[in-house]
């Protein structure tokens, strides 16, 4: 049971492909015009390059295949960085063979991006917002259509580099248009490049410079900048770095050198060697797709591997009877290539609505669904609207374009407006449900449920369910709103959140499995007098056990915010420390099962330890029954199955997962030490449920609703008083 999407924290750092833009023709021939200087004969102007139409079949299929198959070609990512390049190349060797001197020249070639560009993109972000809207359920509706905005203002890569260092936004579903990235970048570039040039051609005219130089120099400055930049944010910031357009412009700016360098190869330059040359750079590509994979830091160093390879077989442009662009120009090869844009844009869309349809994962079936429907519909689209708006009408105003195109981006985000404006309405209306359920006296409500089955309540819901799924996914612990957390790429922030103004002070402390208690303590606050402190961080666990991490820094920065959060907690700080933990991190140097989570509970024995040392009282809260393995986000499978929510339970031995901060705790059996598990309040007769008592339990695959957590405040106050005394 569960949703079958996979989750962003796989596939949004290595979603999508990037892919060149411009009308293929026209720029092709504009690099062979421009290639044509070097006196190569193959590089005659009017020439469409088969080896680069053949790169972009290669590259989309890689991506289709990586999406499809992500386990038999762990690095078909690479394909946006092949794309990158052949843009780079196709669009400066359009820049020098039509230099802008003009603000004119500069709007004529915005303009053909824009009919190249739009037009499908925009079809294609329509359908995928209607299509959202019948077939995915309400409770991913508000985060598809904000990205369609984002993706309509061709921002979508600032927006995913944005959310992917929130460590929440890694249990959300894959968005059918987060692909839109690369294209963003893209645009970035279209938008920049030959401004760029613009203003170095008029300084190298006024200083008296050759052009050739002046623009070897910019796209040399540009790719040595950008370069050094990505390797630096890879390693520092990588989830962000996948997505910026900095940690980009190197690769658009390496197609870029070929094409600047090209104009002063000469004849004398042997051709012997450009076929092994073009075999190498393919070779180049495949290995980097078969042996790179999502754990592989990336961009970054990695990224030379494709890039040079793409740059490779552009610069060798091998004609001879045994390179590589004899395979390249086979007529499936070819059409491949002609559909690539068109095919990059379809097929993302379908793999992530498609699930919601057939009800599970993606079988065979379903997969050779995908790949006819994205085949047929790139086909209509490339022949219906790529070519139909590819070249303006004679004598239309430059204007006209642009404000056509304005109007089509307005249209497409008012539709996203819309649906999100639904969706605030819908989960304002299931507040006011809470806020009416959840008045004093309803014996029945959230928690209640379980504890007063006596009194004849059923965790069975009787009705609609509060929050409504569309609005649990926003229901969290105010620790979100407030920024009350520590989190990579360093930990070096250790932010501090308080609530309640009492007498009795109690540290919450540890990651989100601690957050998202904040809720029921904050009510007891209010009630019993307490002052509540927050010692949270996202990922990072309070333990002397060092955890892995994809950087060093964070690792380390992590061991230092628990020994920071040790020293603020210990001895009379606080009247007592609550503290709760999901091991979501491995520890470092540890085998993997058993023995990582014997290794998980020592670093826990030590730091409990110090706590009950240092005279500290500690009470160790179970961790909670985690439905992601078996249901995935808890809203959108009750969206799904409305109103079978029985479809998104699951049995105690699939929900409950091993705890080692409460066996190390359990262990120790330090008078100073408590425990307590709260899994009554979750399951039942052998089954954990994800909606009790009308309430949904989980904003996601694993992390209490705020109204779920304030109807355990009752059972908890118990809990906390027999430790304070």
């Amino acid at each position: 049971m569960g949703l079958p999407c996979p989750k962003t924290a796989t596939l949004t750092r290595k979603v999508g492909a990037s892919h060149v833009t411009a009308d293929p023709a026209t720029l092709q021939r504009a690099a062979s015009a421009a290639g044509s200087k070097s006196g190569k004969g193959a590089g005659s102007p009017g020439r469409i390059r088969a080896d680069i139409q053949g790169l972009r079949a290669l590259a989309v299929g890689m991506v289709v295949i990586y999406h499809l198959w992500p386990n038999r070609l762990t690095g078909g990512f690479v394909g946006v960085d092949v794309f990158f390049v052949i843009s780079g190349f196709l669009i400066t060797s359009h820049i020098l063979s039509s230099p802008p001197v003009t603000g004119r020249d500069l709007a004529v070639f915005w303009r053909r991006r824009v009919r190249r560009l739009l037009p499908a993109s925009l079809l294609v972000l329509g359908v995928t917002a209607v299509a959202t809207r019948i077939v995915a359920p309400a409770s991913r509706w508000e985060d598809t259509a904000a990205q369609i905005i984002s993706s309509a203002l061709y921002v979508q890569n600032w927006t995913l580099a944005s959310g992917s260092v929130d460590y929440l936004a890694a249990e959300n579903a894959a968005s059918p248009v987060q692909h839109f990235w690369s294209l963003s970048v893209e645009e970035q570039f279209y938008l920049v490049w030959p401004v760029l040039f613009f203003a170095v051609f008029y300084l190298a005219a006024r200083l008296r410079w050759s052009r050739t130089t002046s623009a070897q120099m910019l796209v040399g400055g540009v790719f040595a900048i950008s370069l050094a930049y990505s390797i630096y944010a890879t390693a520092f910031t990588p989830a962000s770095a996948y997505f910026v357009t900095p940690t980009r412009m190197w690769e658009l700016a390496a197609g870029g050198l070929v094409a600047t360098f090209a104009a002063s190869r000469t004849a004398r330059e042997a051709r012997s060697w450009d076929s092994l040359l073009a075999w190498a750079g393919i070779a180049a590509i495949v290995a980097a797709g078969v042996l790179y994979s999502g754990s592989t830091p990336f961009p970054g160093y990695t990224a030379l591997l494709p890039v040079a390879g793409t740059a490779a077989v552009i610069w060798a442009d091998a004609q001879q009877r045994h390179s590589p662009t004899q395979v390249l120009k086979q007529a499936p090869v070819r059409v491949l290539g002609d559909l690539s844009y068109s095919v990059y844009l379809w097929h993302w869309p379908l793999i992530v609505l498609v699930p919601y349809v057939s009800g599970g994962s993606l079988s065979l079936w379903d997969k050779c669904f995908i790949l006819a429907l994205t085949v047929v519909l790139s086909w209509l689209t490339k022949k219906f609207v790529e070519d139909r708006f590819r070249t303006a009408p004679r004598g239309q105003k430059l204007s006209s374009t642009f404000l056509a195109a304005t109007a089509g981006m307005v249209v497409v985000v008012l539709l996203g407006v819309g649906q999100i404006a639904e969706v605030r309405h819908r989960s304002d209306v299931s507040a006011g449900q809470v806020a009416a359920l959840s008045q004093e006296g309803n014996e029945c409500f959230g928690a209640a449920a379980l504890a007063n089955t006596a009194a004849g309540c059923s965790a069975e819901p009787s009705g609609p369910v509060t929050p409504a799924p569309e609005a649990a996914i926003n229901d969290k612990s105010d620790a979100y709103a407030d920024n009350c957390w520590s989190f990579e790429p360093t930990f070096e922030e250790h932010p501090v959140c308080t609530y309640g103004s009492g007498p009795t002070r109690v540290a919450l402390v540890g990651n989100s499995h601690a957050g998202h208690w904040l809720p029921a303590l904050q009510a007891l606050a209010d009630e019993r007098g307490w002052t509540i402190t927050t010692y949270l961080a996202s990922a990072c666990n309070a333990t002397d056990a060092r955890l892995k991490f994809s950087t060093a820094e964070a690792g380390a920065g992590c061991a230092e915010w628990g020994k920071w959060v040790l020293q603020e907690t210990s001895g009379d700080a606080y009247d007592l420390v609550v503290t709760s933990e999901r091991v979501a991190r491995p520890v470092e140097g540890a085998p993997g099962g058993a023995g990582n989570l014997a290794a998980a509970a020592a670093g826990y024995e030590s730091y409990l330890k110090k706590w009950a040392s240092s005279g500290t009282r500690v009470l160790v809260l179970k961790d909670t029954p985690n439905p992601l393995a078996t249901t995935g986000s808890v809203p959108d499978c009750l969206s799904l199955h409305e109103p079978d929510y029985a479809a998104c339970s699951g049995t105690v031995g699939q929900w409950h997962q091993p705890d080692p901060l409460s066996q190390a705790a359990a262990k120790l059996k330090l008078p100073s030490i408590a425990t307590a598990n709260m899994d009554k309040y979750f399951c039942s007769s052998g089954r954990c449920q994800s909606v009790i008592g009308n309430v949904v339990v989980y904003f996601d695959g694993h992390h209490m609703t705020s109204t779920y957590a304030r109807t355990l405040a009752p059972y908890l106050k118990d809990v906390i008083e027999r430790s304070l005394r």
